[in-house]
Order: structure tokens, then sequence, then C-alpha cells
């Protein structure tokens, strides 16, 4: 098992490298050339400026067995088809049976933003979506153990 960060807006970077520091676990960071990583413990591999350049050098790096970290729905359903867990920055993890219903919502709200809509945003995060992630990880790479 490695674990893989869609890091590109991630907040919880820190986190994931920490723990998969303890748990002795290659970890690689994943971003573009308009971000920088780097973090003790975790491979920092950057990526061309381009629209999904990230997600796509996931997708191909991700083997079986995996754990990804995205808060992206589709690049988490591509991870899944590779046989891969896959964890969303709140603690969500994602599944064969969430991923259509989470897939149809972002298809939903896309409509309605180009229908001219407005939807509201997401809450401000706060420490507790921290917590819930730290706790999921732990949670998924006590399993994987």
């Amino acid at each position: 098992m490695r674990i893989l960060i869609d890091a590109d807006g991630c907040p919880v970077v820190g986190i994931a490298v920490g723990l998969a520091r303890a748990h002795q676990i290659e970890c690689l960071i994943l971003c573009d050339t308009s971000h920088f990583f780097e973090r003790d413990g975790a491979k920092t591999v950057t990526v061309s400026k381009g629209a999904d350049s990230v997600d796509f050098a996931l997708v191909n790096l991700v083997k079986e067995g995996d754990l990804v970290i995205t808060q992206d729905y589709g690049l988490a359903a591509m991870c899944l088809s590779r046989k891969a867990r896959v964890l969303h920055q709140d603690g969500m993890e994602y599944t064969a049976d969430n991923m259509d219903a989470l897939l149809l919502a972002r298809h939903t709200a896309k409509k309605v933003r180009m229908a001219g809509g407005r939807l509201k945003g997401p809450s401000k995060r706060g420490n507790e979506k921290d917590l819930a992630f730290e706790r999921a990880m732990r949670t998924l790479l006590t399993e994987e153990t």
C-alpha cells in the first residue's frame, strides 16, 4: 500500500503525511507547478499546470490497494475503478455504494450553475473536519495492517 495525495487545495496534507510516516507507508504528494509541497516522509511529484493534469498523473500511478486522498469525485471514481481505497479530506470514504449519488449531485449542481443559478458553497473548514479525517484515515490504515 501507498498513500497518494491530490494535494492541490488539500487542507490535510500534513495530517496524511504524518500518519503515513507513523505507519511507515510510502507517501506521494501530487501537485502542479502552481503549488509547492515539501514534507518530511513524503515524495513530491510535480506535474505541469493544466486542467486535471494532477488527476491524470495520479490515476496513472495508483495501484490496487493504494489509499488516495482527494476531494474530487471524478478522480475518486477513477481510483475506485483501479481498486484503490479513496478518502475525502473531511473523512468520508468514497465507495461504489456512494459514488453514483455523489456524481449525480455534482452533475445537478453544475446544471444549476450553468443555468445561472447559485448554490451555497461549503461551510468554513473547522477543526472538527480535520479530526474526522484523521479518525477515518487511522481506521483505514489499521484495517490494512
